[in-house]
């Protein structure tokens, strides 16, 4: 139920703005040490928002993902392999913008911040073995990890280039980079053989500062409806 009550809450915070130019994209993402994920279509609209004068408006929206794969950072060792994955993720941006037009083409310069949440979120068992075995420097090891979702926020900056066809068409593309986290609180055990050992031994873990590594860039191309 809570996971609903988030998704519900994003989803009106967006809705529930007046649209200016509204937009339907296709959103890539291409996380940090992670792998390249896609919109879950046609649920990426961007656009939501009001003027605030002739160059300058507040605008929203959101983009369901399905992450393939996400690395973690704060942890104890350096992580480089994507071990949160698949799970789908719901953003929604709040941005600051300014446009720039020049004719039936416009430029607009895009800052501000964005919350996310999981959802389904798995881990990468492989990697996450991998990666455990190298820390601990362990021959064989198989572990079984657990991750709690918490809401998550970042920031992001970036610019969308913009061409109309009419004065209610257009089309649109964007890029963004993001820098965002959640906390996972990764803990669980693992059984295996150390590599000065013979027998199996079994111990635990648990990485309190553990966090997901919501960062890399997005990259969209959408098309733009225009109330006037």
């Amino acid at each position: 139920m809570r996971k609903w009550t988030i998704a519900i809450f994003f989803f009106l915070a967006s809705a529930g703005l007046k649209a200016q130019d509204v937009g339907l994209s296709f959103s890539y993402f291409i996380p940090k040490n992670g792998d390249f994920s896609v919109p879950v279509t046609p649920f990426s609209i961007r656009g939501l928002g009001f003027d605030l004068n002739r160059f300058l408006a507040i605008e929203s929206g959101f983009t369901l993902y399905r992450i393939s794969g996400m690395g973690v950072k704060d942890l104890p060792y350096e992580s480089k392999k994507p071990i949160i994955g698949p799970f789908f993720s719901l953003l929604v941006p709040a941005e600051l913008v300014l446009t720039l037009s020049f004719g039936d083409q416009a430029i607009k310069l895009k800052g501000g911040g964005f919350a996310f949440y999981n959802f389904g979120t798995q881990i990468n068992e492989g990697n996450m073995d991998r990666e455990l075995r190298q820390y601990l420097n362990w021959e064989v090891l198989n572990s079984d990890m657990k991750v709690t979702n918490n809401p998550g926020f970042g920031y992001h900056f970036g610019g969308e280039y913009l061409i109309y066809f009419s004065k209610k068409f257009g089309i649109s593309f964007e890029a963004y980079y993001l820098a965002g986290a959640s906390p996972l609180d990764l803990k669980g055990s693992y059984r295996g053989v150390a590599t000065d050992g013979a027998a199996i031994t079994a111990g635990e873990v648990d990485f309190p500062d553990a966090q997901l590594d919501f960062s890399g860039y997005e990259l969209s191309i959408g098309v733009l409806f225009a109330p006037k």
